[in-house]
């Protein structure tokens, strides 16, 4: 398993987009609290005990996912996500504190699954700042700055430029490696993926294989607790 590591030092920039996402969970700000709600109340109704088949565990990771945490941690946390989708959003700091919490013990991948316009180009952003060891930053960068780019009907190619510029990127390189096609194939896969687990849309977590709908922090941690025998 590749594991793609964060560097130990972040960026004025990716430190100032994690205190956003601080300010903005101790805030409560109205628009997360609405979609937390809602994915609270639709696990409720949809979310049940469901473990993915044997058969479809090769689905939940590949060899070249972004990994997060020891390899042999004896909890796996699997999120498909889309860079620009709002509830993803509104999930990153709680996943961001799940992992802390459970350092060292809980391994995290990350699977795509792009459902809107820039949601591709946003997921080559993130790999191609990854070729250069900034890939975390470059999705703490996104999610911070979703408001600026997000729903838009055209490439925000430039604006994701800007911030490989703001990260410290050559940005030369990263412009070249918008472009290249194992990035999109990677996109397209794993999408596939997530369609043929029939997930119906972002964020959706598995612990372990067992399957949560949208961001239920409780059910997350129970299920992490139970792995490790809490």
């Amino acid at each position: 398993m590749t594991q793609t590591k964060p560097k130990n030092k972040a960026t004025p920039r990716a430190k100032s987009a994690n205190q956003e996402f601080k300010i903005l969970l101790a805030l409560g700000a109205g628009a997360a609290l609405i979609m937390i709600a809602a994915t609270l109340l639709f696990n409720r109704s949809e979310q049940g005990n469901t473990t993915i088949s044997t058969n479809d565990q090769a689905l939940l990771v590949r060899e070249d996912s972004p990994t997060r945490g020891p390899a042999d941690a004896p909890v796996t946390l699997v999120e498909f996500l889309d860079p620009e989708c709002e509830a993803c959003r509104a999930a990153y700091p709680i996943v961001e504190q799940i992992l802390e919490d459970y350092e060292g013990r809980i391994r995290y991948v990350v699977r795509y699954f792009p459902n809107h316009n820039n949601s591709v180009l946003a997921v080559l952003a993130t790999e191609a700042a990854g070729e250069q060891g900034m890939y975390w930053e470059m999705q703490t960068l996104l999610f911070a700055n979703q408001p600026e780019w997000g729903e838009q009907t055209t490439p925000q190619t430039d604006l994701f430029i800007r911030y490989a510029g703001e990260l410290g990127l050559d940005v030369a390189r990263f412009t070249a490696s918008l472009q290249n096609p194992v990035y999109l194939e990677k996109a397209q896969r794993d999408q596939r993926d997530a369609q043929a687990l029939q997930l119906r849309g972002t964020p959706t977590f598995f612990v372990n294989g067992q399957l949560v709908y949208g961001m239920n922090e409780g059910s997350l941690r129970g299920l992490v607790d139970e792995a490790l025998g809490s």
